[in-house]
């Protein structure tokens, strides 16, 4: 997709953001379903409210581009394009996921679109993100390398290491922290000294910027902006990308409870909804209608219930699989 400006109506580009972020929200509300009926094990992180950072950001990058997150990552690899069929069936621990039943819910990879993981350990990721971003300028290459974090991750220590080496060596990196405002159940305020993340950044002499992450067309622009920097001249930039996840921090907590209000979370379901705020801009400017979001939801509805239908349908790893990928062939 091409770069987009805030405020501008492009019909085509944004019936395809909306799709993504539809599919994305549909995708996750199955994936719910699933994980209540016993057909997910283990943790399962849901993006509900977060698919603007996603859809505005990801299709931005080249095929040859990589991205690394965190364990709330289902989203984010169906628009990076690991297919909808490998995620649930990765979902459900079976031989057809996009990690051969391994990885579930947390570790989702694929090599194929340079999706390299779904991380588990917090800020474990980032300095990952670093060395592939080393190697690409090691090697001459103008690729870039986009790597999200939730906002608890930047009080690790991994997190503070990885922007020296990015500023330091100047590395072709984009670090986005999706700031949902809670890491597990505690509010950002009760945990950083520093309110404002992006001002981090500073402090290792990266590029960086604040923007509204329910905004799909601000999300762009400045990610827009980001990668043209690192594709350049290998500047790293660090992006605080603020949004809100409707659900609990994983399917193990209420949406609501002691840590936020119902309140607030009506608040975001109401106003700042980023699906709904897409919708009336595109309704608006005339650039879709209501008739083309039902059909649009409908073809989503469809696609969703074949990747839980192919799921369920997969085979579970079989027993000799416990051996695979443990040791790799190497040179001597």
């Amino acid at each position: 997709m091409a770069a987009k400006k805030k405020g501008e109506t492009d019909a085509t580009l944004g019936k395809e953001l909306l799709h993504s972020m539809i599919l994305q929200r549909r995708f996750e509300e199955k994936s719910a379903e699933a994980y209540a009926l016993g057909k997910i094990g283990g943790f399962c992180h849901l993006y509900i409210g977060q698919e603007a950072v996603s859809s505005g950001i990801i299709p931005l990058l080249r095929p040859d581009d990589y991205m690394l997150t965190t364990y709330r990552d289902h989203g984010q690899a169906l628009v990076r394009g690991v297919t909808p069929r490998a995620v649930m069936a990765e979902l459900f621990g079976r031989i057809d996921g996009c990690s051969r039943g391994k990885g579930g819910s947390m570790h989702m990879f694929d090599r194929d679109v340079n999706f390299l993981g779904g991380h588990g350990i917090v800020a474990g990721h980032i300095p990952l993100a670093a060395g592939v971003a080393f190697a690409i300028k090691y090697r001459g290459g103008d690729q870039v390398v986009v790597c999200f974090m939730g906002e608890a991750a930047v009080n690790n220590g991994a997190f503070h290491e990885a922007m020296n080496m990015a500023g330091l060596w100047r590395l072709p990196v984009v670090y986005v922290i999706e700031n949902n405002k809670y890491g597990m159940g505690t509010a950002v305020e009760r945990a950083s000294s520093i309110k404002d993340m992006y001002k981090r950044g500073d402090s290792y002499q990266v590029d960086n910027a604040v923007v509204d992450g329910q905004d799909v067309w601000a999300v762009r622009e400045a990610a827009q902006e980001a990668i043209d920097r690192a594709r350049k001249d290998y500047s790293p930039t660090l992006l605080e990308v603020r949004t809100y996840r409707y659900m609990g921090h994983s399917m193990s907590d209420a949406a609501s409870g002691t840590y936020r209000t119902k309140e607030e979370l009506d608040e975001y379901r109401t106003k700042r909804d980023p699906i709904n705020l897409l919708s009336a801009q595109l309704i608006a400017d005339k650039a879709i209608k209501e008739a083309d979001i039902e059909a649009m939801e409908k073809d989503i509805a469809a696609i969703v219930q074949d990747s839980w239908d192919f799921a369920d349908a997969s085979p579970e790893p079989p027993i000799e699989a416990l051996h695979e990928d443990v040791y790799v062939e190497t040179t001597t």
